[in-house]
C-alpha cells in the first residue's frame, strides 16, 4: 500500500470519527416492516440503550430487552419514559433469557458476540408458534458481492454521516458507545449455519457492512 492510500484511509477514519451515524439504527424501520402491527410480547437480544426496544413498545403489549452489559442496561432505562410497556434486564444471551414464548425476537450486532448456531436454537425455542425472529447481523466478507457492497459503503458512509450530522462535526450517539468485536464467521458460513438451524429463514446481504435474516415458526 502506498503512502497516499495510507493517508486517505487515515483521512477517512478522522472524518468518520467526527461525523458518527448509528448502522444499526438504520435498520430498525425496516425490522419493523417485517413484523405484524400488533405484537403480543416482545424480546430484544442485545438491546444496548433501548432504542430498538423503545420502538417495538410503540406496537407491542410488552416489551424485554436484554443486554448483557449493566452500563448499557442502565443507560436504557435512563432513556425510557416511566410507564412504557418496556423491561431491561441485565442476563446472559443464552443462559439468562426471560422464559417464552414470544411472538417478536430482534437481534441487533449482537449475534456474532454469541455462539452462533448455539443461540439461534435458543431463540427459536422461545419463539411462539406463528411468531418472528429478525436479525441484523454483521460477518466476515467472503464473496464478490460482500467485497462489491463493502466498497459501495465507503463512500456511501461517510456521506450519510456528513448529511445525518449537518455537516458538523458530532459526538457518538449513546447507542454507539456498547462494546463490540468484530465478526469472525465469515458470510457463507453464517448463511449455511442459519439454514441448518432454521429451515425456510430468509437471509440477504446488506449495505453497511450487515446482513438480514428473518425466520418465521410454524404456527403449528
Amino acid at each position: 500500500m502506498t503512502t497516499l492510500p495510507r493517508r486517505a484511509l487515515r483521512a477517512l477514519d478522522r472524518f468518520n470519527a467526527a461525523h458518527p451515524w448509528d448502522h444499526n439504527a438504520h435498520y430498525h424501520r425496516w425490522i419493523m416492516r417485517q413484523l405484524p402491527r400488533h405484537i403480543g410480547r416482545a424480546l430484544d437480544v442485545g438491546c444496548g440503550s433501548g432504542d430498538l426496544a423503545r420502538l417495538l413498545a410503540t406496537r407491542a403489549d410488552s416489551v424485554t430487552g436484554v443486554d448483557a452489559d449493566p452500563d448499557m442496561v442502565v443507560r436504557a432505562r435512563e432513556r425510557t419514559r416511566p410507564g412504557a410497556p418496556v423491561t431491561f434486564v441485565a442476563a446472559d444471551a443464552l443462559t439468562g433469557l426471560p422464559p417464552g414464548p414470544y411472538d417478536v425476537i430482534t437481534c441487533v450486532a449482537t449475534l456474532h458476540h454469541l455462539p452462533f448456531a448455539d443461540a439461534l436454537a435458543r431463540f427459536r425455542r422461545h419463539l411462539a408458534p406463528g411468531g418472528t425472529l429478525v436479525v441484523v447481523g454483521l460477518s466476515r466478507p467472503q464473496t464478490l458481492v460482500d467485497h462489491v457492497l463493502g466498497a459501495v459503503a465507503v463512500p456511501a458512509n461517510a456521506a450519510v454521516g456528513w448529511f445525518r450530522n449537518g455537516g458538523r462535526p458530532a459526538p457518538r450517539p449513546v447507542s454507539m458507545t456498547a462494546t463490540t468485536r468484530p465478526a469472525t464467521m465469515g458470510s457463507r458460513e453464517v448463511a449455511d449455519e442459519a439454514r441448518r438451524v432454521l429451515p425456510g429463514a430468509r437471509m440477504r446481504r446488506r449495505l453497511f457492512w450487515r446482513y438480514t435474516l428473518v425466520f418465521r415458526r410454524d404456527a403449528v
